[in-house]
């Protein structure tokens, strides 16, 4: 049993947003979990809440509220111990709503990305005690402000060329069907649920206009600084290959047609930037070979 609070800050793109209380270790005397808005996003963040309630605070599983943001902004999910000395496990899933896409010529005025604009890409992942959360292209899922382990990912580009092929796979700290197995674009490689972090990740892409295109990653793996790739075949993994990833932010950029070829970098040679993430305890996990 656990006596203290569990906190995590997770951050949420301008939309809606339904927090869903999905799981407790102790069924007769579960947790309640209390969602705020980090002071600076109080703003951005509103709530909106069943009539009989007024604060945002989940008493039980299988209990939900909407939050609605604005902007960009930072929501933080507390878990309290039903009384001293009782348990914070439980699991709070984040799972963006929406009322779909209006066709175009019901808009006032052209609304979002380009069609054909590289930067439609987006990732889906899935956190540890968090869920499902998409970010758009060069948006960090988890990442230095709020690192949580990475359970699995998705890649979605309704835009892509029919002409560029995307494959992708992860590698999970512990042995699973899906680890080392590429997927085809749109597939969700990794677990949901299992508490089984993603230790490495590799991205390529191919096809006729493959030479147009370009991976730009950041990713960072758990006690270890911000790791830079920028390649059409992108493996990434920690110092030891067992180091759990804790954000990932992810672009696919157009190459200009006049840019000079770029000179390929010795494997496993990466640029890596000066901003670092904070270091969490863990359990050690038996060494895994880098996704080849």
């Amino acid at each position: 049993m656990q006596s203290t609070v569990q906190q995590q800050t997770v951050i949420v793109d301008r939309g809606l947003f339904l927090v869903r209380y999905a799981a407790a270790e102790d069924q007769e005397q579960p947790p309640k979990v209390k969602v705020s808005a980090d002071p600076p996003s109080n703003r951005d963040i509103s709530f909106v809440l069943y009539p009989d309630h007024d604060e945002p605070v989940l008493w039980q599983p299988d209990t939900c509220l909407v939050v609605r943001a604005n902007a960009t902004a930072k929501l933080a999910v507390q878990v309290v111990p039903f009384q001293e000395g009782g348990s914070t496990a439980a699991t709070v899933r984040i799972e963006p709503l929406s009322q779909g896409e209006a066709p175009q010529s019901a808009r006032s005025k052209p609304q979002g990305r380009r069609s054909n604009d590289p930067r439609a890409v987006c990732v889906l992942g899935h956190l540890t005690g968090v869920g499902d959360v998409t970010v758009n292209a060069d948006e960090w899922l988890a990442g230095p402000s709020a690192p949580s382990r990475i359970e699995g990912i998705a890649l979605g580009w309704p835009a892509k060329p029919s002409d560029l092929d995307i494959r992708y796979a992860v590698k999970t700290a512990k042995p699973h069907p899906i680890s080392g197995r590429v997927v085809e674009f749109g597939a969700f490689a990794g677990t949901r649920g299992k508490a089984l972090p993603i230790v490495g990740l590799m991205l390529e892409i191919s096809g006729r206009v493959a030479a147009d295109f370009e991976f730009v990653v950041e990713a960072i793996f758990l006690g270890s600084p911000v790791t830079r790739m920028i390649g059409k075949r992108i493996v990434a993994t920690g110092p030891t290959g067992r180091e759990p990833l804790v954000g990932l932010r992810l672009d696919l950029k157009r190459v200009s047609s006049a840019a000079k070829p770029r000179a390929q970098r010795p494997s496993g040679k990466s640029e890596a930037s000066q901003d670092s993430v904070r270091v969490f305890r863990g359990r050690q996990r038996s060494r895994q070979p880098a996704i080849a």
